[in-house]
């Protein structure tokens, strides 16, 4: 973008039209003259010549006036840069896998829901590092830590209930495993979002220890706790089960890591906890803005000086007969 840093300088160009009107009335009466009784001894080639030369010389004049004028408005290139900086969040997103995902209470069932609401919420975290880990009776890396959402989106597809040999729910070794995965990272921050329908009931670990663990290296978790307040649940192909959420538990390890604990008990809500966990996780883009200048009046200053000595020389040289 160009701009003019003395812009009340251009008010001069007004001077171009005033020296043309003053030199056609008056400016060619202050001029030397030859007087001859009559013009029919100058012959048409000459008179045309003659005022060829005149206009090109005033031509050259009213060039190097404007251009003067257009430099002493110091005409600049103005180019705004931005630098910003984001605080990038690394997430890992821990999801129950256990055989009572497989619920009807969210539809078409707990998994699927829980899969469809945390790929919206993958999506609205452009530029994060989220990873993904499953579990029921034992942990496994779905997906580790990247900004690739393309394939992270895809490998969201491909999660499972777990085989009835690995069935169960290992908070404790869910965390303690998703913290192993977190706790190097160099993020500033650092969140697990941990989302059960069940009670810690496989593992070594105790999901309150893995949470202390979890919260000397910074770690923020969220808990969710999937599931209607109904006693019971079917689940397709393996019957009845009992709806057993430790909810005291969740929010115990919410607490000891500044995190929150939420209930969600159907696929809006569920969707709602996503979406309030992705506004508590916004971090704060910080964006300096650079102008830089380039000067150009050197781009009509130095045609000025090349066309108002040129005019000089052609007026004395070209234009004027030699004595």
């Amino acid at each position: 973008m160009i701009i003019f840093e003395n812009p009340w300088a251009l008010l001069g160009l007004l001077i171009i039209p005033l020296i043309f009107i003053w030199q056609n009335k008056y400016g060619h009466k202050n001029e030397g003259t030859l007087r001859f009784s009559s013009s029919n001894l100058i012959s048409e080639h000459m008179k045309r010549r003659g005022r060829f030369r005149i206009q090109v010389l005033h031509l050259l004049q009213y060039l190097t006036i404007a251009l003067i004028i257009m430099g002493l408005s110091r005409p600049r290139l103005r180019d705004s840069l931005q630098e910003t900086n984001v605080d990038v969040v690394d997430i890992v997103l821990v999801i129950d896998i256990s055989s009572s995902m497989l619920a009807t209470d969210f539809s078409p069932n707990r998994l699927e829901a829980v899969k469809k609401t945390a790929k919206h919420f993958i999506d609205a975290r452009s530029g994060d590092r989220i990873g993904v880990l499953v579990f029921a009776g034992e942990t496994f890396i779905q997906c580790p830590l990247t900004v690739d959402q393309d394939v992270l989106l895809s490998l969201m597809d491909e999660i499972n209930v777990a085989e009835q040999s690995y069935d169960g729910t290992a908070i404790g070794m869910a965390i303690a495993n998703a913290t192993n995965r977190l706790r190097h990272r160099v993020a500033k921050s650092k969140v697990m979002i941990l989302l059960s329908d069940g009670s810690n009931n496989a593992g070594e670990l105790d999901p309150l220890t893995s949470a202390d663990l979890a919260s000397n290296f910074n770690i923020k978790i969220y808990t969710i706790g999937a599931g209607t307040n109904q006693d019971v649940s079917f689940i397709p192909g393996r019957g009845y089960i009992r709806n057993e959420i430790d909810e005291a538990t969740l929010k115990s390890i919410a607490e000891r890591t500044d995190g929150q604990y939420f209930r969600a008990t159907n696929v809006t809500g569920l969707k709602q906890v996503y979406d309030t966990i992705d506004e508590l996780e916004r971090t704060e883009i910080e964006i300096k803005e650079y102008t830089r200048y380039k000067e150009l009046f050197g781009w009509f200053l130095i045609p000025a000086l090349i066309f108002g000595l040129g005019g000089q020389t052609m007026d004395r040289t070209v234009f004027r007969r030699r004595l």
